[in-house]
């Protein structure tokens, strides 16, 4: 059960990124136009900013759900070197309490909004307004499923606690060295862990 829906999550995840990337795309050539058209033809686009604004809309909430998946979040990051290691997975499973709690207050609200602004039109363009808003609830959606199968994945012990390749601090890095130059055994005097130099 748990494996079918890591494999749905990620198919998903991967479609959000595919997506966040194709709207990234269209705001910069957007932008690139909007810029060409107002300074170098003087003739300036009245639709493409706002057709911009709306694809960079699209792709932050869209690649969100890889942001909760990996869990790469700057200050999360920053917890985790403060907590010690064995309260990591509380530390986790709070984490993803208030991920959840947050994610679902952006998808009720990002429904009332894209509703409200149904019959509203985005300037300079004959598209509804509610086809920006929608991509609140819709990237809270697939950043919910992202966040859940995160979660799922740690408590069973297919993935480590923690985000996915954090950096690690100098001093801690340093301290890893050094306890890996000990374990490993010196291949010209024998010596190793426990052995002595002859």
């Amino acid at each position: 059960m748990l494996a079918a829906f890591l494999r749905f999550e990620h198919q998903l995840t991967r479609l959000a990124m595919a997506i966040a990337i194709v709207m990234l795309v269209i705001s910069v050539t957007l932008s690139f136009y909007q810029v060409l058209t107002r300074f170098v033809l003087n003739a300036p686009s009245t639709w493409t900013e706002v057709a911009s604004r709306a694809s960079m809309i699209w792709c932050v909430f869209m690649a969100a759900a890889a942001t909760f998946r990996g869990g790469y979040m700057m200050a999360v990051e920053a917890i985790y070197k403060v907590v010690p290691t064995r309260f990591g997975l509380w530390l986790e499973t709070a984490i993803v309490l208030c991920c959840l709690l947050v994610l679902g207050v952006l998808i009720y609200f990002g429904i009332l909004m894209t509703g409200r602004v149904s019959n509203q039109t985005m300037s300079g363009m004959n598209i509804p307004m509610s086809y920006a808003y929608a991509a609140i609830p819709t990237g809270s959606a697939f950043a919910i499923v992202a966040v859940l199968a995160r979660i799922g994945a740690q408590l069973s012990g297919r993935e480590p606690v923690g985000p996915d390749n954090s950096e690690v601090s100098p001093e801690v890095e340093l301290q890893e060295m050094s306890q890996a130059r000990r374990d490993i055994p010196d291949s010209k005097t024998g010596a190793g862990k426990g052995g002595t130099r002859s």
